[in-house]
């Protein structure tokens, strides 16, 4: 789940990191409201799901009253890569003497958490691995001991931090890998870490991505996916508890498991098709998973053929083909269906499937073959 630049803010200030004073606004009312309330100077920053505000006009500083107004009223509505600005985030404004970069993520070959800090904040950080890769001091953190204190200031030391930034800067970064940690995120990150006149090391921005999978544990999560951007099609899938991403293909994939549903996708594109999705059923495969799977894929106008690849493990071949059949019932199906069927039980569920075969479902016997038979039905 990616937060918005505010949810990100207020994430870290539950772990102590200091942000700015800030007020979220839906119409340009409620942004002159805000500025009043918070007193000018502010910042008036749209709040989408990417990358490149700054470059698209999204982030103004606005000196007075008037200048939020005119600000708001240009940014609220505006395309940023796709993203329509629905909402901004204001600031008050804060005076920037350096900026600096930090981050954690996984680095999932080295089986560790990966810290980035650098004191050439304010940019893209890939730009700066391409232009002055040594200018990014990196840490690996084994997650059983965690990031101790002499860690941390080695790590600012190898970052080359003014003195004026250095305490403030080891506070700031040890909340941070708590953030992330604690948070169960997969990505946070503070460009720009700013350093202040007054000597304070302080977060100006955020990008923070949380890991949906750990809701359980978090169950104020859900104010974070109510605000996921999702095109209609992945709207639909996730209302019905369905994993899925919208792709620009012509061949839609239905599987059960997220790394067969990976293979599918693969395998498609292998013999010269285009996934339209890719959509993992779980183990679940009845009439109403199945149902809602084929919903959703069968509103995509541009789905041509459905490949539906079930390899039965705890999930039976007789409740998979029964599932099917019964979905088919309540399901106006548009495209041709390919199916794949293999596991436990799976010449049962071949055996039941095979009276309703036809031009509307077609059956093959290896993912291959079955992948070929769906890529050639959406081309012709």
């Amino acid at each position: 789940m990616d937060l918005f630049e505010y949810q990100g803010k207020e994430f870290f200030a539950e772990y102590g990191m200091p942000i700015s004073p800030g007020k979220i606004a839906f119409t340009v009312d409620e942004a002159v409201a805000a500025a009043e309330e918070l007193g000018a100077p502010v910042m008036v920053k749209a709040q989408v799901h990417t990358g490149g505000r700054g470059k698209a006009g999204g982030v103004k500083f606005a000196a007075d009253i008037d200048a939020v107004r005119e600000h708001a009223e240009n940014i609220l509505g505006l395309d940023i890569k796709g993203h329509i600005v629905q909402r901004v985030w204001i600031e008050k404004a804060s005076d920037i003497s350096e900026e600096y970069y930090a981050s954690f993520t996984l680095d999932r070959s080295a089986k560790k958490h990966l810290g980035m800090l650098s004191k050439e904040g304010g940019v893209e950080i890939e730009t700066v691995a391409e232009e002055n890769p040594d200018a990014i001091a990196k840490i690996w953190v084994d997650p059983v001991a965690g990031l101790s204190d002499d860690e941390v200031a080695s790590w600012v030391a190898a970052a080359n931090l003014p003195e004026a930034a250095v305490e403030g800067s080891k506070v700031i970064l040890k909340q941070l890998y708590s953030a992330y940690v604690e948070g169960d995120a997969d990505m946070v990150e503070i460009n720009p870490l700013i350093l202040t006149p007054e000597g304070k090391v302080h977060v100006l921005d955020s990008k923070v991505t949380l890991d949906g999978n750990s809701g359980f544990r978090h169950p104020d999560y859900v104010q974070y996916d109510e605000t996921q951007t999702r095109d209609e099609r992945e709207a639909a899938a996730h209302a019905q508890g369905l994993q899925y991403v919208g792709l620009e293909g012509s061949v839609g994939v239905i599987a059960n498991g997220a790394g067969l549903a990976m293979s599918t996708v693969d395998v498609v594109n292998q013999v010269g098709g285009k996934p339209a999705n890719f959509l993992d059923i779980g183990g679940g495969a009845n009439a109403d998973v199945m149902a809602g799977a084929l919903e959703v894929i069968n509103n995509d106008p541009n789905v041509k053929s459905i490949f539906i690849n079930i390899f039965g493990g705890i999930t039976r071949g007789e409740e998979v083909a029964e599932g099917i059949i019964e979905a088919m019932k309540r399901v106006s199906i548009d495209s041709p269906i390919v199916i794949r069927l293999d596991g436990t039980n799976a010449q049962q569920g071949r055996d039941m499937l095979a009276p309703h075969l036809g031009d509307a479902l077609m059956m093959e016997t290896t993912m291959l073959g079955a992948a070929e038979k769906a890529v050639a039905l959406a081309n012709g």
